[in-house]
């Protein structure tokens, strides 16, 4: 961990450099692909730009696990001077590959937990990066659902156990003691494929329940359906740090900006091809958060959404 930063500061200052980029999400995903490009454009900024003075090798690996460690490998084996990676699965399956590449994550929940950082001040290895949201916000998006949707008495968290943080263990127990302060059923919802989306949000639709989506890639990569079932079976849900979701259908979100995220990782990663060690950056939390509400959607669905959360939201769609 010691020797990368000496070989860096050895080498020359005039050479092109090779950053790896791993993203989790579908490549045809323009929200995905607008935020790359605000880490792109950030990186331009500060005199890195692709095929001039800096090579970007990026892979997508569309919410797939097997995917992220493909992709991993095939970066780690490219050596370059730095790698960018989204998403707590991709920072995993990266820091399998290499424990001296310095990698730069965003949209991770729980660094530390998940064993990438020492600590957030002095991460203290070769990974550092920038947070996107915290365990907290499992009852904050609880409770803004019931905001609008009172009468519901049984609520789901929905998320893919092998993408989602902590296996989705992160975001549970704020869940769970919200539902009990709420008078509300807390419902597990694990799902892998759409088959096992569509199920669950049928029984939602039946039972009259609602729907947390959990922040995690797999989710962001399925949204679409998710919107399509909620609306199809009166389910009132909320994207939990799923930006687009409700300017796409959904009835509303709340989450960090994720194009501010990717923005602010650009000088993280100049500072170390630069010289700068990884394990002297410390992650940084989100400065920007969006509260989007569908008015639309609440409509469709029989819902007043209260004036006081509608003067809270950072957008209302009509």
């Amino acid at each position: 961990m010691v020797a990368w930063p000496v070989a860096a500061r050895a080498q020359r200052a005039d050479r092109m450099r090779r950053i790896g980029v791993l993203m989790a999400f579908d490549e045809n995903d323009p929200k995905a692909k607008g935020w790359l490009s605000n880490f792109t454009q950030g990186l331009a900024e500060l005199g890195w730009t692709d095929g001039h003075t800096a090579r970007m090798d990026v892979r997508w690996a569309a919410g797939n696990v097997d995917q992220m460690r493909t992709f991993a490998k095939e970066l780690v084996e490219l050596q370059p001077d730095v790698i960018f990676a989204s998403t707590t699965p991709v920072t995993a399956a990266l820091q399998r590959e290499t424990r001296t590449i310095p990698i730069v994550f965003v949209i991770v929940s729980d660094p530390v937990g998940a064993g990438f950082v020492a600590g957030l001040a002095r991460p203290g290895g070769n990974i550092t990066g920038f947070t996107n949201v915290e365990a907290a916000l499992g009852g904050k998006w609880l409770e803004m659902l019931k905001e609008i949707a009172p009468r519901v008495r049984r609520v789901a968290i929905m998320f893919n156990p092998d993408t989602a943080p902590g296996g989705g263990a992160y975001f549970l127990e704020p869940f769970e003691a919200a539902a009990r302060s709420l008078a509300a059923e807390p419902i597990t919802a694990r799902v892998r494929n759409d088959a096992e989306i569509e199920a669950a949000i049928t029984s939602l639709g039946r039972e009259q329940a609602g729907l947390v989506l959990m922040p995690d890639s797999f989710m962001q990569v399925h949204q679409g359906t998710v919107i399509s079932l909620t609306a199809r079976n009166n389910v009132p849900a909320i994207g939990a740090d799923l930006p687009g979701f409700a300017r796409e259908g959904g009835l509303l979100s709340y989450g960090a900006n994720f194009p501010d995220i990717f923005r602010r990782a650009a000088p993280y990663v100049d500072r170390i091809l630069r010289g700068a060690n990884p394990a002297d950056l410390p992650v940084q939390a989100p400065t920007k958060y969006e509260l989007v509400i569908n008015l639309k959607t609440a409509k469709a669905l029989g819902l007043d959404v209260p004036w006081q959360l509608q003067q809270l939201a950072d957008e209302v769609i009509e």
